[in-house]
């Protein structure tokens, strides 16, 4: 019988009325202590639980948060964003509704549309590529904030990784260590990912900052993961002047440059520094030696994104924020 018992059941067992037992339930002050023992003692030895319906009518509120997601939810970084988001929700006395849509246009307006039928207080959308989204209007008829995405127009809160300050701070690692040629293996270049675009614009800024002259030859762009890092460094240090330490673009790229350096009898950081971005474990700290990387704040931006759709609940939605997050060093042994 555990949760089909009702509020005046309750009642009729502790002997007090209807109402006193709602006070109890709603935590009011003007209740007797011993009053209170009692009614929460038949509440606990009927398993009673209130009704959602009748609770959403009384409070207006479904504590109800819909998260999106392209396909961050099963991504190596899914644990991070929706745990932030999830701590944050939990601590407003909120849950959230995940729903990872695998870049389907159509299973996302269906999945908007289920969290509205459900009266989500808020929608939260998280994408797993730092870019552009393009979201259904309908999106817009509660309190919405983009994680790791954005729209063109702004119209939508969005919080994001500060890619070009990461990028600046990676390189500026291996020169503030006395390197000065310093090799890039990018992402196959796409100025509409921030990732790749971004990472670029701090590496280069910070040669520049640096009175490093920027060479074309030790940039390597391509598509791929693991291997690009392996094919790339292959190129890069049969340059007649080959670099003297490495940016990776990501921890996997490190990965595939960690292997080949060692089948090239070269040795990490001594002959060659090594420095990755994104810290995705458990690949900085199981390779030998750990890797520096520059950690992608996906749990601040969940965190920060529960904030602003209930900054937008209490303001009316007035106004919109475009956030920037730090990308933070995890300093270890590679350079």
């Amino acid at each position: 019988m555990a949760g089909k018992y009702t509020l005046q059941d309750i009642a009729k067992r502790a002997g007090v009325g209807d109402g006193t037992v709602s006070r109890v339930l709603n935590n009011h002050p003007n209740v007797s202590k011993k009053t209170r023992e009692k009614v929460l003692k038949v509440v606990e030895e009927l398993d009673y639980r209130p009704n959602f319906s009748a609770r959403h009518m009384r409070t207006q509120r479904s504590q109800l948060i819909g998260f999106l997601t392209d396909t961050a939810a099963s991504s190596p970084y899914a644990g991070q964003i929706i745990q932030g988001a999830q701590e944050a929700a939990w601590e407003q006395h909120r849950v959230l509704l995940v729903v990872n849509t695998g870049n389907d246009a159509d299973l996302t307006a269906a999945a908007i549309e289920v969290f509205l039928e459900r009266d989500v207080e808020a929608i939260i959308y998280a994408s797993m590529a730092h870019e552009v989204v393009h979201l259904p209007e309908s999106i817009r008829k509660v309190p919405v904030a983009l994680a790791n995405c954005y729209t063109l127009d702004g119209s939508m809160s969005s919080v994001v990784p500060d890619e070009r300050r990461g990028g600046f701070e990676a390189t500026q690692a291996l020169l503030q260590k006395g390197h000065r040629r310093i090799g890039l293996i990018s992402f196959e270049w796409n100025p509409d990912i921030r990732s790749t675009a971004g990472r670029f614009e701090g590496y280069r800024q910070a040669l520049e900052t640096f009175g490093v002259p920027f060479d074309p030859t030790l940039v390597y762009f391509s598509a791929g993961d693991v291997e690009v890092g392996y094919q790339g460094i292959f190129k890069l240090m049969h340059l007649s002047e080959p670099p003297s330490a490495i940016f990776c673009a990501n921890d996997r790229r490190a990965f595939g440059v960690y292997n080949a350096l060692y089948e090239m009898g070269l040795r990490i950081p001594d002959d060659v520094a090594v420095i990755g971005f994104d810290n995705q474990e458990p690949i900085p700290t199981a390779l030998r030696p750990a890797l520096t990387s520059m950690a992608l704040p996906h749990q601040e931006m969940g965190r920060w994104a529960v904030s602003e759709v209930f900054r937008q609940v209490e303001n009316d939605r007035l106004s919109t924020q475009h956030i920037l997050l730090p990308c933070p060093i995890v300093r270890r042994f590679s350079c």
